[in-house]
């Protein structure tokens, strides 16, 4: 008997870029498999491949043992093919209930009124997920976690054979991921075929029959999920490699003074809960990594210390509240933030742009300060004249972190200065990172996914997962414990 869902050997291209290469994999009926991988690595792509919203190169996906590669979507819809959003995407002026019946009615202009077996089946639907006290709500009235319950209740109006659920616990609570699960795992008991997409293996293991890892478009790993987070391959992709330590005497940092607190912080995007409860310190000269997969909340995190978003809760700087302050004003009293995307002016020479960075400096300080880049980055030094977006990408990470430093921040923070990089401008940043370490007396706040990047630089360490702080300590004592546990 074959398969309800059978890719093989799916090939994707944009331009140059090879998004998905010779990818297969089976879902049978009655099984949950589990696509992970870390942002980039072709999981979405692939979704879309098989949904027909992106046609492949080659390769075939069979369902039900017929070829519907680049077939349109609703087309593969009609097939017997649902799927469930991170992002729900309900008609807002409708109510829940006429959200459930609209997917239920059959794709023909000729019939788009509901009769009384179309009601009752929406209110059996409604009730199965959750929604039974609040199906005649409209959306927009509803917390995150139904609005999640809601999408699962449309696409069970479809009856779909084969379900793809994408990021399926992103913004929940843990009591709802529980929840979430339950409603997951009733697509298994129907004997339907369920592909669950997430970035990691912790969160779908208890759920699925086997895991599919992912990583720059290829498969990489598949086995039960405590196969998948024991593999050699998959460590090295969400780990990085070995892992080294190099913290310093925790009495001497704990001796200095409390130069930001983050107590009880949380953040909403809309319904999703994007941070909860979360809290920190960094003691003056400290080096702190927090490490998380990607989002956890890291980003977040730091823009909220930023004055980028609101937050509920409190943050302290150097003793005072940075509540009511703005981001410039956040910014000029000492903490200076390097965001992921760089925000670099492309059109502008690397000189322009770290002068820009130096502007509020007396010209003497200045001058001093970009000396002292220049040693620290000598590449910048060489490439003064050039235009920012003629930099390679590591180029541009090393004039995003001098531009932050021409500011002369107390607090710097990095968030991500790894992505996409290749080893040799990993070293160069660390090498750069360890300097400002031993020499100066600056504080850095370390956001980051590559924990070999992160931990040798690290006097304490916090683990994000889920929007929480799950873990924090010293960065020898992560390392024992690293692995599975991150994954």
């Amino acid at each position: 008997m074959s398969p309800l869902l059978d890719v093989q050997r799916v090939t994707k291209r944009f331009g140059g870029l090879v998004a998905v290469k010779e990818l297969s994999f089976h879902v049978e009926a009655g099984e949950i498999l589990g696509l992970i991988g870390p942002n980039g690595s072709g999981k979405s792509t692939a979704m879309k491949l098989i949904m027909g919203i992106e046609r492949p190169n080659s390769g075939r996906v069979l369902l039900g043992g017929q070829d519907v590669a680049g077939q349109p979507t609703h087309r593969i819809a009609r097939q017997g093919v649902g799927i469930v959003f991170q992002h729900s995407r309900p008609l807002h002026r409708q109510t829940v209930l006429e959200n459930i019946k609209l997917a239920l009615l059959p794709d023909s202009l000729l019939r788009l009124a509901a009769d009384k077996s179309v009601n009752d089946r929406a209110c059996a639907i409604a009730e199965s997920v959750g929604l039974g006290a609040v199906m005649h709500r409209r959306p927009n009235t509803l917390p995150f976690a139904d609005l999640r319950r809601l999408e699962l209740a449309k696409a069970i109006a479809r009856d779909p054979k084969v379900v793809l659920v994408d990021e399926p616990f992103a913004g929940l609570t843990a009591a709802e991921v529980g929840i979430f699960s339950g409603l997951i795992d009733g697509f298994r008991r129907e004997g339907r075929a369920v592909l669950l997409v997430d970035h990691n293996v912790k969160g779908v293991a208890a759920l699925v029959d086997r895991v599919l890892a992912m990583y720059l478009g290829e498969r990489i790993a598949e086995g039960s999920a405590e196969e998948v987070m024991r593999d050699p391959t998959v460590r090295a992709v969400y780990l990085g490699g070995s892992i080294e330590t190099h913290a310093r005497d925790a009495a001497v940092i704990d001796a200095t003074p409390v130069l930001l607190e983050v107590a009880d912080v949380s953040v909403l995007y809309g319904k999703a809960q994007a941070l909860e409860r979360v809290s920190l310190r960094v003691h003056e000269g400290e080096f702190v990594s927090v490490v998380g997969l990607n989002g956890a909340g890291k980003t977040t995190l730091f823009n909220a210390i930023s004055g980028l978003v609101r937050y509920d809760g409190r943050i302290e700087w150097a003793g005072g509240s940075l509540a009511g302050r703005s981001p410039a004003a956040i910014a000029r009293g000492g903490i200076v933030q390097c965001a992921e995307t760089r925000e670099l002016f492309g059109d502008m020479s690397v000189r322009e742009n770290l002068d820009l960075g130096g502007q509020h400096q007396p010209p003497a300080e200045s001058r001093d300060r970009l000396a002292w880049l220049f040693e620290l980055f000598p590449i910048l030094k060489e490439r003064a004249r050039q235009a920012a977006r003629t930099l390679s990408g590591g180029e541009q990470q090393m004039l995003a972190i001098a531009r932050a430093l021409m500011m002369n921040p107390r607090l710097l923070i990095l968030d991500e200065p790894t992505l996409g990089l290749a080893p040799v401008i990993l070293e160069q940043l660390s090498k750069a990172l360890e300097r400002l370490r031993r020499t100066t007396a600056i504080t850095v706040l370390l956001g980051e996914q590559n924990v070999t990047f992160a931990l040798p630089h690290a006097d304490r360490v916090y683990v994000l997962e889920h929007a929480r702080i799950v873990w924090q300590g010293d960065p020898a004592l992560f390392a024992k414990e690293a692995g599975a546990g991150y994954l």
